[in-house]
């Protein structure tokens, strides 16, 4: 059923010739000095000699075979000169080339790998005192395993005819030895409340779990909330540049190489213990010092909560709520004498203590007074492990505060957080449930923001005029699918984008299992462009189908499109069938890791880390003969890796023989740009997930349109430094003329320049979109413009068309009024249900188990009178 169905100063300078030696730290730790710099201590390190020519990709293929990290979780960062205080993110080549840039005068540059996780878990056993509040007592366990690799890189041979000509090519004789001891860290920290508070009411080492996570900061990847929850919803706050950001991707969700399970499709969706680490195991966030300043205040306003004698409250309720805080966070149990409207009396729990509270209503002053009040405790001080005073209610009231300070926090951590501060034990499901409550009052509830779509299509197609919008359900009004995409990525796409898509599915992280399905483009700055957005109900290959008809209804019919997925999506076929006239290419970086999972040994020669740079050089080849020799150099190393990597169709990846738009330079962050978006919104309601990436892209295009404006270069920054790269190799090359339009240019080769096809026999030109330095020495020599023989869509104009447009804020996010929805269509969740991998596409159907039927079945046995064929339940010998 279709519910809503609408379509309404940047200067480049090229840099010469440099190298620099990078020393690349991992396994150690920052440790804050006292003038508020960082030293890093402890660890392993790597020299890697990088130049001009290095991409970031490359780099951090190399980095993930020494230190056996998996390629998408890898976070690189380094200090400017003379300044150990700031870590900036390496995150792609422009990155990679600022950090040459700034350290140009240096010939070595350290560089921090981090990839690190940390397993919190509480000792509950210990009964804890009041009097002795929580400190921790940590205990650990790390082993470090070494792991060695060695890529040995040699250059093309020049009599053979072999061209080396992948950009990432290994040049010269030269043995890149990485043995290295990789950091493995395995072992888990326990926290153990059995600590003591002084009469300050401080405690020795850590004073709450907020201290703690904060220590943690340094010691495991993180994220920084962007988004703070208030009574008003939820509000973006700002994120510092340098602040350590996290891929989401390669999470056992979207790996096609594991099998989630999941719960009963008719029960309750209930997350395990473990799926704290699945999606968001490196998400945690950084905590801030007023976070920890806010948790302090909370627990000594609560302990010190009822002051004494006289003191006055609003009502009863207002009395009970604050001695439950009182008692909990002084760590004792009370119980009432007297219990109703006009009066309270509570002792404590222990017989014989002389703890004791009486309240009463005064009618003169209309408040509730505290008449009696005897603050000392003659028991054993034992802390009771269960609380019966920590009620959900209770609980749901401290998660509150604490979302809205870090939205991110887990239901193990909760735990460790309760344990730490009041000494109660908590199980994971009671955490669960209350960071469920919490969020509803929070946010509101999840399944009621499924009936806010149809609102919400009609305020995105208001606001935002040419737009498109596409809601359905099916019969049972339960949610099928929802389609956006706006004006301004419209117009952008068509207007300054080349004819280039990536697709992508990820998992959304909610007990309905949702998936979202994008469609992402590249500007003329190599830059990720988002064009639109579905939410499906699953992922199959229906969907993808439905999917591709909405993005064929925006993007114009004359335009022969190159589309780029997962080969593990097997997405071809639907692909072509949509659109007749587009090409179908496979995500080389997902071949890649897919590669070297596969591929189990034995190894030989280079060993198994030449692998992934091979096949990458492979893939960016420009002629046959070069893919031709690093397919063989990858025989050499593993024949079940070349039969692999032959039988997975090099006509959609290899540059050298495939005919679409051209897409193996692009960096793999283009594919994850709504990723790191969704992950930072996972818990919230299913409509401010879309709103929090509406805004994301509000902002996006905001950003760069403006960044576009300064750009005074005929070509986008980064290509306009390749093209003088270009231009710097032209200048020692000797043209020779066979005619008006074919020229001859010589350099280690003989490269043949056609000026008619605007070719060049190294097909560089063709492959990249921009002359290469062969067709640049022809330029020089026929006072050409080489300029006027650049793709159009690298120019600077193009880049300020695919951001000239905006797309405008929503007046309200808010759910609306009941009288506003009654005219609405009704949309309920979708169906709960497990997560069978086997619907996605390219997942082989499996095979059930074949059981003999005549196979003799255990016969029972009685534990009572020991006989067969019954139980003890059944037992007549008891009888």
């Amino acid at each position: 059923m279709v519910l809503f169905s609408k379509t309404s100063r940047l200067t480049c300078e090229a840099m010469g010739a440099q190298n620099l030696i990078l020393i690349c730290q991992y396994g150690g730790k920052f440790v804050p000095e006292k003038d508020g710099s960082l030293s890093y201590n402890g660890g392993e390190a790597h020299a890697v000699d990088i130049n001009l020519e290095t991409r970031f990709d490359d780099l951090k293929l190399e980095i993930s075979d020494t230190c056996s990290i998996d390629f998408e979780f890898i976070t690189m960062k380094y200090f400017l000169p003379s300044n150990n205080r700031t870590l900036i993110t390496l995150a792609n080549d422009r990155d990679l080339r600022r950090m040459m840039h700034f350290h140009d005068t240096s010939a070595t540059a350290d560089v921090f790998v981090v990839e690190k996780e940390i397993v919190t878990q509480p000792k509950p056993k210990t009964p804890v005192n009041r009097e002795s509040r929580a400190t921790n007592n940590v205990v650990g366990t790390t082993t470090i395993t070494p792991s060695a690799t060695q890529i040995v890189g040699t250059a093309s041979d020049v009599n053979n005819g072999v061209v080396a000509d992948s950009p990432i090519a290994p040049t010269g004789n030269a043995v890149i030895d990485l043995a290295a001891a990789s950091p493995s860290t395995s072992g888990a920290v326990a926290l153990d409340p059995r600590t003591r508070r002084g009469k300050d009411g401080g405690v020795a080492g850590f004073t709450s779990v907020a201290d703690f996570i904060a220590d943690g900061v340094a010691k495991k990847t993180g994220r920084t909330a962007s988004w703070k929850f208030g009574a008003k919803g939820f509000t973006i706050v700002s994120i510092a540049d340098d602040a350590e950001k996290q891929v989401p991707a390669g999470t056992k969700w979207n790996n096609p190489d594991t099998v989630s399970s999941g719960d009963d499709d008719h029960g309750e969706h209930f997350p395990s213990e473990s799926s704290d680490h699945d999606n968001q195991s490196n998400h945690t966030d950084y905590v801030t010092d007023d976070f920890v300043e806010g948790r302090h205040k909370l627990i000594d306003s609560w302990k010190n909560g009822i002051t004494g004698v006289g003191q006055e409250f609003k009502n009863v309720h207002d009395f009970r709520d604050i001695l439950r805080k009182y008692a909990i966070s002084n760590r004792f149990v009370y119980r009432y004498k007297k219990n109703d409207t006009d009066r309270v009396s509570a002792r404590c729990k222990v017989d014989g203590c002389s703890w004791r509270i009486h309240a009463s209503w005064v009618q003169a002053k209309v408040s509730f007074r505290i008449k009696k009040f005897e603050n000392f405790h003659t028991c054993d001080d034992s802390s009771p492990a269960h609380h019966p005073q920590a009620t959900k209610n209770w609980l749901a009231t401290l998660v509150k505060e604490m979302l809205q300070e870090s939205p991110h926090y887990k239901p193990k951590e909760i735990v460790t957080a309760i344990c730490q501060d009041f000494g109660i034990e908590l199980n994971y499901s009671q955490a669960w449930r209350g960071m469920e409550i919490a969020r509803e009052q929070l946010q509101g509830s999840y399944k009621d923001a499924y009936n806010q779509f149809p609102w919400y299509c009609e305020k995105v197609m208001e606001t935002n005029p040419g737009s498109f919008a596409n809601l359905t359900t099916k019969d049972d009004q339960n949610f099928h699918r929802l389609f956006i995409s706006f004006h301004a990525t419209i117009h952008g796409f068509e207007n300054g984008c080349r004819p280039l898509i990536f697709l992508d599915a990820m998992y959304v992280k909610s007990k309905y299992l949702e998936t979202m399905l994008v469609a992402t483009a590249v500007d003329a700055n190599d830059d990720a462009f988002p064009i639109a957005f579905a939410m499906v109900d699953v992922e199959d290959f229906d969907n993808w189908h439905w999917f591709l008809e909405q993005l064929k209804s925006i993007i114009p019919a004359s335009r022969s499109i190159t589309f780029v997925s997962d080969k593990a999506k097997g997405l071809s076929e639907k692909v072509l069938k949509v659109f007749e006239n587009a090409r179908h290419g496979y995500c080389i970086h997902r071949l890649v890791e897919k590669c070297k999972k596969c591929s189990k040994g034995p190894f030989h020669g280079a060993g198994k880390g030449s692998l992934p740079i091979n096949f990458m050089a492979a893939a960016q080849a420009l002629r046959l003969e070069g893919f031709r020799k690093y397919t063989e150099d990858i025989k050499t190393v593993s024949q079940e890796a070349y039969d692999w990597i032959m039988s997975s169709e090099p006509q959609f990846w290899a540059n050298s023989q495939f005919e679409g738009e051209q897409f193996n330079h692009i960096s793999v962050s283009v594919v994850h740009l709504f990723r790191d978006w969704i992950s930072e919104v996972r818990e919230l309601p299913i409509v401010h997930k879309f709103d929090a990436i509406r805004i994301k892209m509000m902002e996006l295009i905001n950003t760069r349109r403006m960044d576009s404006s300064k750009c005074i270069s005929k070509l986008t920054p980064s290509k306009e430094e390749k093209l003088k790269e270009e231009s710097t190799k032209a200048k020692r090359l000797k043209v020779l003329f066979s005619s008006d339009s074919i020229f001859e240019v010589h350099d280690d080769f003989i490269n043949v320049v056609d000026m008619d096809k605007q070719e060049c026999s190294c097909r560089k030109w063709k492959v990249t979109g921009l002359p290469c330095s062969h067709a640049i020495a022809v330029f020089n020599s026929t006072s050409r413009n080489q300029y006027d023989f650049c793709s159009k869509y690298f120019t600077g104009e193009m880049l300020q068309l695919t951001y000239s447009e905006s797309i405008n804020p929503l007046p309200e996010i808010e759910k609306p009024a009941s009288s506003e929805m009654s005219d609405k269509v009704q949309v309920n969740p979708p169906c709960t249900r497990s997560r069978n991998r086997t619907s996605e596409p390219g997942r082989p159907k499996r095979q059930r188990r074949n059981f003999n039927q005549d196979a003799v079945k255990r016969p029972l046995h009685c534990t009572m009178c020991k006989g067969e064929g019954h139980n003890k339940a059944s037992c007549k010998a008891t009888e």
